[in-house]
């Protein structure tokens, strides 16, 4: 069973950005996929990005980044120029391959929240 962590979420104003972090417990990271969803309150859950084991990635708002570190297991979401309706909770994922909806997802963290202030 592999466990995901995410870390970095919090409240910040419109404009500004936030970095996300999320640890997975897998054995052999580097093979896996991973990815971000986000769900604001009443809505279902979205794609956010994914980035596959070597490193490219799909992420459809420009104003975010995917990357990851696979000696310390981690991959990160970079937040920039966030805006009131980026708030929402947002969760990690794990997969055997890149995803683009929740089909191919293993592994879900628990989540963690983001708060943009206008």
């Amino acid at each position: 069973q592999v466990q995901l962590v995410e870390s970095g979420g919090g409240l910040v104003q419109a404009g500004g950005s936030l970095r996300l972090s999320c640890t997975a417990s897998a054995r052999a990271f580097s093979n896996y996929a991973m990815g971000w969803f986000r769900q604001a309150p009443g809505k279902e859950r979205e794609f956010v990005a994914t980035i596959s084991p070597t490193g490219g990635t799909y992420v459809p708002d420009s104003r975010f980044t995917v990357s990851r570190d696979n000696a310390k297991n981690t991959v990160y979401l970079q937040m920039n120029s966030l805006k009131p309706e980026d708030t929402a909770v947002y969760y990690c994922a794990l997969g055997p391959g890149v995803f683009r909806d929740e089909r191919q997802v293993t592994s879900w963290g628990q989540g963690t929240l983001v708060t943009v202030s206008s």
